[in-house]
């Protein structure tokens, strides 16, 4: 789970005409600023979704592969997407470099979260095949994404 800032206000009291620069710009400079960052805001919103609804679908990869007791990682299909999605960044003028780093990033989550699903799906195998034995602590639920 993601630790939240405690120093951010909460979305309810988001202000999308927040800005240091009110009162020190045109008006109508400011106005055009606004109504960018408000397309930004629609954009950022929308990753939000989508990362959400591919983390959805990569937890049922962890599952699987934990129920079936394959790697977290697979470096095949790894480095197949980062060489896929640096040529899809080159076709869309984003710096490639940046789009590795960003699913880099994002393997890298898919592996500890599909490592956390392996150990509570071990565990619980463990705890059912040892009924007698004491329950010390129930797993945590994890969520998973894959590459």
């Amino acid at each position: 789970m993601t630790e939240q800032n405690q120093d951010l206000p909460d979305a309810d009291s988001y202000d999308p005409a927040a800005s240091s620069l009110a009162g020190q710009v045109d008006q109508s400079v400011m106005a055009e600023l606004l109504s960018i960052r408000s397309s930004i805001d629609n954009i950022d919103a929308t990753l939000v979704f989508l990362l959400a609804e591919r983390f959805k679908a990569t937890q049922k990869v962890g599952f699987l592969k934990a129920a079936h007791k394959l790697p977290a990682g697979d470096p095949g299909r790894e480095t197949a997407q980062i060489a896929r999605l640096r040529r899809l960044a080159e076709e869309a003028h984003l710096d490639p470099a940046f789009a590795e780093k960003f699913l880099n990033f994002i393997i890298g989550e898919v592996i500890r979260h599909h490592e956390a699903i392996a150990e509570d799906h071990q565990a619980a195998e463990n705890n059912g095949a040892t009924a007698s034995r004491p329950v010390l602590s129930t797993p945590a639920p994890s969520t998973a994404v894959d590459a």
